[in-house]
């Protein structure tokens, strides 16, 4: 294993610049195509009133992130070094293995962000495929042509980060949202739609025949509506569980410890890597909220439902009702969030698989950029095939969500171990307070994982054994499935 090269570790007063950049690349990983359908999805559907949510995510992502920053800043190896050297081989290859399958699945709703910026201007699917393999091959380039590969990836994901803010500020700001709505969606509270689906159902059930029913028909109605109530209740909390997973992305918080090792920061520069993490934790809070009060101000309570299933509908809506402009903007706020997301999301998928094989975790070993190229060029042919021959993915989806179900969970628990083991961390070892709310977190994830396994998983197998089934609910878009495909899964 070569050793690691810092990028910057001068003594003395640092330029602000220089005291970020790590936080800036996990933001770009986070804010995905994935999540900017979801948060568009939630906000035409809710309004402003889930804004909290995102609120409570990113507060534990930050936490988590600062986990990374911290173990990256202080440990002496790398953090699958670590875990091999604590617990042996097994936990090491499991953990990088697990991120590696999540990263190399999901790889391929990042191509098709992509895709989805040129189809709203280029509907041949020739020539956006060709786009697809050109932006895998500068991808697969820039692993091998860059000698210093972090100080040109911190460049380029601070670009992205900039396009995206500005993209998404310019289509708010135009819409004029209520200053006023947004502060109270910050206030908790369950989504509202069951609330008003129960409203329109009495507005039209009342009849003369309803007036005169039996007694044993009216309970049977309240019975049935009980228990429409209780599933509404049931939606209603999977909707915020979705929402989370938008913004709380454990295996991108852990590759945090990566970035701060490549940016060179030691012990010393712990201040600097938990400013790098709050900021860029404060980042994605903002390109979320910015997308979901767009949505909000432009479709919620505007009469007819919206179907915002994916990035092409969300342009079209906006250019439908207000013109072209709001449509290239969106889509160059898009791309920005696509090809961030697809070039890091491959890097935490090889960097850590490598790192877990005992291949090297540094730029310049051969094993994280073979693994990378590996995600990279797996994202591809499935983006390519389903631009070309409509091949479904739910195959890829499904097993990727399987892993994430063991994944997810396992990653925070070894984060939150690793930062609290004093052989590991020495005097910067997790507080009580600290070591509670990761544990709060790691429920959080949890939960998360059991509405995959229970609730994503077998509906999206329902939908691929039934496609007939599939088709005939396809006009009804689902809110708080946080399977967008992206790396945010």
């Amino acid at each position: 294993m070569s050793e690691q090269t810092p990028a910057t570790n001068n003594s003395g007063p640092k330029p602000w610049y220089m005291r970020i950049g790590p936080g800036l690349i996990t933001a770009c990983v986070v804010i995905g195509p994935g999540s900017v359908t979801t948060s568009s999805q939630i906000g035409a559907g809710n309004g402003y009133s889930m804004l909290w949510i995102v609120l409570v995510s990113v507060a534990f992502m930050m936490m988590f992130m600062s986990l990374g920053a911290r173990l990256g800043a202080v440990a002496a190896e790398a953090p699958c070094d670590l875990i091999r050297r604590k617990s042996g081989k097994g936990l090491s290859i499991a953990v990088g293995i697990g991120v590696f399958f999540i990263s190399a699945a999901f790889q391929s709703g990042n191509n098709i962000g992509v895709a989805a910026a040129f189809k709203a201007f280029v509907p041949d699917k020739y020539v956006v495929s060709t786009l697809i393999v050109l932006f895998n091959v500068l991808a697969i380039s820039f692993l091998y042509v860059f000698k210093d590969m972090y100080r040109t990836l911190e460049k380029l994901m601070t670009v992205f980060v900039g396009l995206m803010l500005l993209s998404f500020a310019i289509n708010l700001i135009s819409l004029k949202p209520s200053i006023g709505d947004m502060l109270a969606g910050f206030i908790p509270s369950l989504p509202a739609a069951q609330e008003e689906n129960d409203k329109a159902e009495g507005a039209t059930g009342q009849t003369a025949e309803d007036n005169q029913a039996s007694e044993e028909d009216t309970s049977a109605k309240g019975d049935a509506t009980d228990a429409r109530k209780a599933d509404g209740q049931a939606d209603q909390m999977l909707t915020l569980l979705g929402l989370v997973g938008t913004t709380f992305v454990i295996t991108a918080a852990f590759y945090q410890a990566y970035l701060v090792r490549q940016k060179g920061w030691k012990a010393e520069d712990l201040k600097d890597g938990l400013l790098d993490a709050r900021i860029g934790s404060i980042i994605m809070f903002l390109i979320t909220m910015m997308l979901m009060a767009t949505a909000a101000a432009a479709f919620h309570g505007k009469g007819e439902a919206v179907s915002l299933k994916d990035p092409v509908e969300i342009a079209t809506a906006l250019q439908s009702t207000f013109g072209a402009g709001a449509k290239v903007i969106f889509c160059l706020g898009l791309f920005s969030a696509a090809y961030s997301s697809f070039l890091v999301n491959s890097m935490i998928g090889g960097f850590m698989a490598s790192d877990g094989l005992g291949l090297g975790s540094q730029p310049t070993d051969r094993g994280p950029r073979m693994m990378t190229t590996l995600a990279l060029v797996t994202g591809m042919l499935v983006g390519v095939a389903v631009e070309l021959f409509d091949f479904n993915r739910a195959p890829t989806i499904i097993a990727a969500q399987a892993v994430t179900v063991i994944a997810a969970p396992l990653v925070a628990a070894v984060l939150l171990w690793l930062t609290s083991s004093r052989d590991v961390m020495g005097d910067h070892i997790n507080g009580r307070g600290t070591i509670v709310f990761g544990i709060v977190g790691l429920i959080m994830l949890v939960a998360m994982a059991g509405k995959v396994a229970f609730v994503d998983i077998p509906k999206k197998v329902d939908k691929y054994m039934n496609p007939e089934v599939a088709e005939v609910q396809a006009d009804q878009p689902e809110q708080g499935d946080d399977s967008n495909e992206s790396e945010d899964g």
